[in-house]
């Protein structure tokens, strides 16, 4: 009853934000609250929210200063050279433009943290997508399945979180993985070429003289004194003409340039605190956030504004990482996620026992989009490791194989990071989960395939 009922929910939540007849905050609230008595557990439904939301706390809180540090960042010009460089790269070729998203996302992710890339992925390259009249979910799809592939460096989490389970060491899962891992990002890169020629199909093959024509016209009148840069919302100039491309004005008001060192050195050490793992996450960027801030802004009426300019996304995010605990919690307090992870593994037929670390392979796709890295890798993958000991498959390719479904994982609903995504690119979740899931689902199984191919699964 609870399997089908666990079931039953998350395909009544997917359905219904993807068919936007609910927001997404609104369905990870009512949804898991009507099975919830569904199940007769309606007296508890306090008690799993309250836990779901202790335990989601510290990750709301990482994200809420990472926003902001980040925001700052954004607002004080760290990243306007990175901008610039991809801008040169891409030459307005829609085709150059995704393939240059999968680029910077797989190089931001080596820091481990799926938030801080889509932050940097999306305040790089969301502009240029507007100005070209892109598909944003073609970027927030391409950044999340490049993201999920590099998501199994050893201090991203699966990895670690595998190697506590199974008490392997990490060293021991991560390296073997990396050609098929490899192979996974080249497919990556595969599919933005490929979304990238169906965009340019679409939109036709522009110059970068042709995109940026009007913002260089307003640039000289202005310049001519005729018509000065209006301000915007958020302390920054919006141009005449540059639609969504206000970040690359190199007269805002926001920005910083003799502190630009400063700031560099700033988010190096907090990346580098980050991997080194000198302090909890959400203790750096509160840090940094207050850091950055105070430096960078000294006066108060600055540093409010600048909250201000940023507090759109912070609430957005950390709303919809609150109502994710509503989801987890009764997911997991009523009992659901143990039953269907049990009915899974024991659907396994009996036969393919000596064949458990594939298996575990193909089971990761569904359970960790369905399930928090944490469910599966402590609850779920102890007994597929056990199973597959049973016919003499190693722990270590159990552990191997259950690392193939993060390039789904880092698009599931239980991913708060994937909120930041999708709220950065003013996308819809549920149109970036119907465009997202079945390439990320591909890139997940060419890594499990590969894996096979170099025999370390």
């Amino acid at each position: 009853m609870l399997t089908v009922l666990g079931f039953t929910m998350i395909a009544t939540f997917l359905v219904l934000i993807m068919l936007k007849k609910l927001s997404p905050i609104a369905a990870l609230v009512l949804i898991p609250a009507l099975f919830c008595v569904f199940v007769g557990k309606g007296a508890h439904l306090g008690d799993y929210v309250v836990d779901g939301v202790g335990k989601l706390a510290p990750t709301a809180a990482m994200l809420m200063f990472a926003i902001i540090y980040f925001g700052v960042m954004i607002d004080v010009g760290l990243f306007d050279p990175v901008v610039r460089g991809i801008l040169r790269f891409c030459k307005a070729d829609p085709v150059r433009v995704v393939v240059g998203t999968a680029v910077l996302a797989a190089i931001v992710s080596l820091d481990g943290d799926g938030s801080t890339t889509f932050m940097i992925t999306v305040s790089a390259m969301y502009p240029l997508y507007k100005r070209l009249g892109m598909s944003l979910v073609v970027m927030t799809g391409v950044a999340a399945t490049a993201n999920g592939v590099m998501n199994t460096l050893p201090w991203g989490g699966p990895t670690a979180r595998a190697a506590t389970a199974l008490k392997l060491d990490a060293t021991d899962i991560f390296v073997p993985m990396i050609p098929a891992l490899a192979v996974g990002l080249v497919a990556v890169f595969v599919l933005a070429y490929a979304l990238g020629r169906r965009e340019r199909e679409r939109l036709g093959h522009l110059t970068l003289d042709e995109v940026l024509e009007p913002e260089s016209e307003t640039v000289l009148v202005a310049a001519g004194g005729a018509e000065p840069p209006r301000t915007g919302a958020g302390g920054g100039t919006d141009l005449p003409g540059t639609g969504e491309f206000p970040g690359l004005d190199p007269r805002r008001a926001t920005l910083r340039p003799r502190l630009y060192w400063f700031n560099a050195g700033l988010t190096v050490a907090l990346l580098t605190a980050m991997i080194m793992e000198w302090l909890p996450i959400p203790v750096l960027f509160l840090l940094g956030a207050a850091l950055a801030l105070t430096v960078n802004y000294p006066y108060m009426p600055d540093q409010k504004a600048r909250i201000a300019a940023h507090s759109e996304n912070v609430v957005n995010v950390a709303g919809m990482v609150f109502a994710a605990a509503v989801f987890t919690g009764v997911l997991n307090g009523t009992g659901m996620v143990k039953h269907m992870a049990d009915w899974l593994v024991g659907a396994v037929p009996e036969g393919m026992g000596p064949h458990m670390a594939l298996v575990t392979g193909v089971l990761s796709l569904p359970l960790t989009y369905f399930m928090s890295n944490d469910g599966f890798y402590f609850g779920v993958l102890p007994v597929l490791a056990e199973a597959g000991a049973a016919h003499g498959v190693s722990p270590v390719e159990i552990a191997r194989a259950s690392l193939a479904g993060q390039a789904l994982h880092m698009s599931s609903p239980l991913v708060p990071a994937v909120y930041v995504l999708v709220g950065m690119a003013k996308v819809e979740f549920g149109d970036h989960t119907r465009f997202t899931v079945k390439w990320a689902a591909l890139t997940s199984l060419v890594v499990l395939g590969a894996g096979i191919l170099f025999g370390t699964v």
